[in-house]
């Protein structure tokens, strides 16, 4: 195990492409795979039946249709008695699962994973087919190659493409996977500074700035923003981790309630934290390059674009050339709620949204295109996506320059 690297969470996995047969068997009362040779690598030469904890998900786009369900996956080899009493040289593995919700949404196409966890349990995973989902998984395990009809098995995840890091650290947490990073030599400044609680994101966001002096937008801005990022990530985790510990440390004393809304408040601060940390390191990377710009403004039907360029004034005089205006949305995820975007700015006709959504679907960035709405990512996650999508996303060098472009000659 090689601490920031998938081996930190995964022994080994193995991914294949369900055919209809075998979308009928997780669908069905069969219940057991065959010839699944490969999964010897990961699980090693069953001695009787072998059975291991495991956590089956369903993960499909639309997050209120994925599922979750514990359960027990059992590993054997059907020939071993017959070669103990028989001298039979043949060996039939297989793969026996009980009834579940997950298994039962399987359908031809799909992505199945069965990965197995430090400890010795396993995490059995269905994707639907041509979802963004799907793509990270296929991603995240470094899986890209799935015409032969077997499983891809990996048992060594510690290439430099197994490496932890911005857009790996979303798909593993979004599959259940919680996270282990830390930057404990920050801790007690933190807890000084922001007397032992969570600051305001943009407080936080500056903090995070500051502790890299040497890091300047004209290194690269779309290098400059993954570090600012990485680095704020790294250190909401470590305060985090201390304050929960403090909170879990005084116990709740049976009120449930109250640890609901203590472990519900954790959720939303990382969701809301996330987005807003983006917007602040944008922010800074604007005014360092000069770009004029509004945060927020209101546009046709109280809408809020998150940001437009050259400001909210230009915006809203009927005389100023649609052509120089320019609109930005930010969600660092997105899934289907990039179509939120398209609701915003009337005036402007092309809309960029910038996310940090690792491997979106062609189906959704074909469509993206076909609203007229351009994506711009940070240029370290162009290659989780396919050669004819790097061709038209666009990264935050060529934004920021576009929109420069756009305000040269203004006053």
């Amino acid at each position: 195990m090689k601490k920031g690297y998938l081996s930190q969470y995964f022994e080994g996995a193995a991914v294949k492409k369900l055919s209809a047969v075998e979308a009928d068997v997780l669908t069905s009362n069969q219940h057991e795979f065959n010839g699944i040779e490969g999964l010897r690598n990961i699980l090693g030469e069953p001695d009787g039946k072998t059975r291991y904890p495991a956590k089956f998900l369903y993960l499909t786009d639309n997050e209120d249709e994925s599922i979750m369900e514990e359960g027990f996956l059992t590993w054997y080899d059907a020939r071993q008695k017959a070669r103990i009493e028989r001298g039979v040289t043949r060996r039939e593995y297989r793969l026996y699962f009980p009834t579940n919700l997950a298994s039962q949404r399987a359908n031809a196409g799909d992505i199945l994973v069965i990965a197995k966890r430090p400890d010795n349990t396993l995490l059995s995973i269905v994707a639907e087919a041509g979802t963004t989902i799907s793509h990270q998984i296929l991603w995240l395990f470094g899986v890209s190659d799935l015409s032969h009809p077997g499983f891809s098995v990996r048992d060594e995840l510690e290439t430099e493409q197994d490496r932890i890091e911005l857009a790996s650290r979303f798909i593993l947490e979004s599959i259940g996977i919680p996270i282990e990073i830390s930057e404990d030599a920050y801790l007690d400044e933190m807890i000084r500074k922001f007397s032992g609680w969570f600051p305001t994101t943009k407080e936080f966001s500056a903090f995070a700035r500051s502790t890299l002096p040497d890091i300047q937008p004209q290194d690269g801005r779309d290098e400059v923003l993954m570090a600012w990022l990485e680095r704020e990530e790294i250190l909401f985790r470590t305060l985090e981790k201390h304050i929960i510990g403090e909170r879990l440390s005084q116990g709740f004393n049976g009120d449930v309630d109250g640890f609901i809304s203590f472990s519900l408040s954790v959720q939303n601060r990382r969701k809301s934290r996330a987005g807003l940390a983006l917007e602040n390191h944008l922010e800074i990377l604007f005014k360092e390059c000069g770009i004029h710009y509004s945060r927020t403004p209101t546009t046709e039907n109280k809408s809020k674009p998150d940001f437009i360029f050259p400001g909210a004034t230009e915006y809203h005089d009927a005389h100023f050339d649609t052509l120089r205006l320019t609109m930005l949305g930010v969600k660092s995820s997105c899934k289907d709620r990039w179509r939120q975007v398209l609701a915003e700015a009337d005036r402007i006709d092309k809309k960029h949204l910038l996310t940090l959504e690792a491997a979106i679907s062609k189906n959704q960035t074909d469509e993206m295109q076909s609203k007229n709405l351009q994506l711009v990512l940070p240029r370290a996650l162009h290659n989780t996506y396919s050669n004819d999508q790097q061709n038209w996303i666009m990264d935050v060098t060529g934004f920021t320059d576009l929109v420069m472009m756009r305000q040269s000659g203004l006053r």
